[in-house]
């Protein structure tokens, strides 16, 4: 009869071990019974990047890279995209089931009393340069409203938690498109709360006094779709960061400017703008062969195909294509549509980006989508950064009622000198 077990055996002491298995998992701290002696500090694992480490147990999303799967809270993300808002989506990842409509209600409703600024915050926004980073300016924002909001302090209180909440996801999108107006040089829109999440967003960054402006419904609700899309998706550079910084048990601003420099990085919440300055490489159908001709060579890459975790078609790159065509219909399009189209069809067709299962993700179509919108190319990591607040939000409440989670500490291996004693500055 089989056990649930894994037997190791040390050659080096010729020492058999049997570790228990739970979940596909052994716990890394068994591997500390491995000693040569009894006095070493015992095995560890070594995993840079975490590529197969996992440091928690969630019940937030699930990932099937090789099925090409993502679920938040069971729910196909399709389903979720098709049928939802991503204000409904956040609270199903925030408090684990979809809310009935009187919750939902109650839930938008407190959403939008937290979407006005503290004036102490617009003072801060307002205070640097005219050029200065759209997402530098949100993660400053975010650190400083730690101090305006002192009792955030008390994490383990879940009312106070729930209150902060309320304000981030209220008040993130409000400090995105101050940032934005900043950068423009335009005074700032407050927001409208007869207005749905998104479209307030778009009403707070582009009105400009027009007496006939309206927010277009199609172009809100494909900006919502992409917050769907993006809210969470497991344990992520940006997510990790938000769990490791909160288990010291900090206020959650202080860890969500965190997870938002973590996301600021190019290799994160950048890669949608790769693909853009790709395409604007590129520079018509025409130049695409010699282009996968020199991505095949390894001399460049190809932005938006392939994923840490995706080993098939990214399941949001299937909606978010559909959702581009629907933002071009109503817009001015994009003149990179034709070359983004044409790479596609030629990389899923091609046995070298096949045989390295190398599919589009999503960054492939958001950039696209965003351009079509009208965002600078800047502004992109703050669009990632808004919807993903609530995800961070739900991963962090999940670490704080962890019992098993203490502050995160990885050990390292270390190479360096052995004990030495000090030489004085003039026997060197």
């Amino acid at each position: 009869m089989s056990k649930n077990t894994l037997t190791i055996t040390d050659n080096r002491t010729g020492k058999t071990y049997e570790l228990p298995i739970e979940n596909d998992t052994i716990q890394a701290a068994d591997l500390r019974k491995i000693k040569v002696k009894e006095d070493d500090f015992g095995m560890m694992s070594y995993d840079p990047a975490y590529m197969n480490t996992a440091s928690c147990k969630s019940t937030i999303t699930y990932i099937d890279g090789d099925k090409g799967i993502l679920e938040y809270r069971g729910y196909p993300i399709e389903q979720l995209a098709e049928h939802s808002s991503y204000l409904e989506v956040a609270y199903l990842l925030l408090y684990g089931e979809l809310p009935s409509k009187d919750r939902l209600d109650w839930w938008v409703y407190r959403i939008s009393r937290h979407t006005f600024l503290h004036n102490s915050l617009v003072e801060l926004i307002q205070a640097f340069r005219y050029d200065a980073h759209p997402m530098g300016i949100l993660i400053s924002s975010l650190a400083a409203m730690s101090t305006l909001y002192p009792e955030a302090k008390k994490v383990e209180d879940p009312a106070i938690r729930e209150k902060q909440i309320w304000r981030i996801l209220g008040m993130i999108p409000t400090v995105a498109a101050f940032a934005y107006r900043h950068r423009i040089g335009r005074p700032f829109n407050n927001p409208d709360n007869s207005l749905n999440y998104t479209a307030n967003l778009l009403y707070m960054m582009d009105y400009m006094n027009q007496p006939d402006y309206e927010v277009k419904p199609i172009l809100s609700k494909a900006l919502d779709i992409l917050f769907i899309l993006h809210a969470d998706h497991e344990q992520n550079c940006s997510t990790a960061t938000m769990r490791n910084v909160g288990s010291s048990r900090v206020d959650p601003y202080c860890a969500l400017s965190a997870a938002a420099s973590a996301l600021y990085g190019p290799l994160h919440g950048g890669a949608n703008e790769a693909v853009i300055r790709m395409l604007n490489t590129v520079g018509s159908v025409a130049n695409i062969p010699n282009f996968i001709d020199r991505v095949k060579k390894g001399e460049t890459r190809l932005m938006g195909f392939g994923h840490r975790v995706y080993k098939n078609y990214d399941p949001r790159a299937k909606t978010i294509r559909k959702v581009a065509y629907e933002v071009f219909d109503v817009t001015e399009g994009s003149p990179l549509l034709e070359i983004a189209v044409e790479l596609e069809r030629i990389a899923l067709q091609d046995d070298y980006f096949i045989e390295r299962k190398l599919y589009p993700n999503v960054d492939f179509y958001s950039g696209l989508i965003y351009q079509a919108l009208r965002f600078p190319i800047e502004y992109f990591p703050s669009l990632f950064a808004i919807p993903r607040a609530s995800g961070w939000l739900s991963q962090w409440l999940e670490m704080l009622d962890d019992s098993e989670q203490k502050i995160a500490r990885p050990r390292q291996v270390y190479l360096g000198h052995q004990r030495r004693d000090y030489v004085p500055i003039n026997e060197r």
